[in-house]
């Protein structure tokens, strides 16, 4: 497999992470170096370890895994997006806002926005492909995407705050839909 192509698909598995970390900047008040990075850690870690899970699974467990990660990653991915659709349409002081810098959350945000890599991981070990490079290129994408995200929804999110919830959530539901679409056809 071509770098390039390794680029394209670190791009495609960032995205959603990409989403959340704007909506997680819109949240955050009192923005911080460390509170990006901390996000950015978080996403670009699950998203390098969860296709070496993947490609480890997908050597021993083929068939048991490839049954099931699309139905996973389409229930986890719609879930949170519908989570964040509905947030986004609460008003003003109703609107209870998750705190994006607490551990738990962004552990459910992790998983959830890399369970996409851990399907791809396991599309590596039925190509036989060496996961290092993909590994390194995955994480260090989405780490950079997820950093810039926290930025961009902190400074400018606010006029697009609902569009962008909305928007990220959307990118979810895709994402899921997508991954769902190309195991059943």
């Amino acid at each position: 497999m071509s770098i390039i192509t390794i680029i394209f698909i670190a791009f495609g598995l960032a995205i959603d992470a990409f989403a959340v970390s704007v909506t997680s900047g819109i949240t955050i008040k009192n923005l911080r170096i460390n509170n990006a990075l901390k996000i950015a850690v978080f996403f670009g870690l699950f998203q390098a370890v969860m296709p070496v899970i993947g490609w480890l699974t997908g050597l021993s467990l083929r068939d048991f895994i490839s049954g099931v990660d699309h139905w996973i990653a389409f229930g986890l991915l719609s879930l949170i997006g519908c989570k964040m659709i509905y947030e986004s349409t609460k008003i003003g002081s109703s609107k209870k806002e998750i705190n994006p810098l607490n551990v738990y959350v962004l552990l459910i945000l992790s998983i959830a926005t890399s369970i996409d890599a851990l399907a791809i991981g396991v599309s590596f070990a039925f190509l036989q492909l060496s996961i290092a490079t993909p590994v390194i290129v995955i994480g260090t994408v989405t780490f950079l995407l997820s950093f810039l995200g926290v930025f961009v929804g902190n400074r400018f999110g606010h006029f697009f705050e609902n569009k962008i919830e909305i928007a990220g959530g959307l990118v979810l539901i895709g994402i899921g839909i997508k991954i769902l679409v190309e195991h059943l056809v």
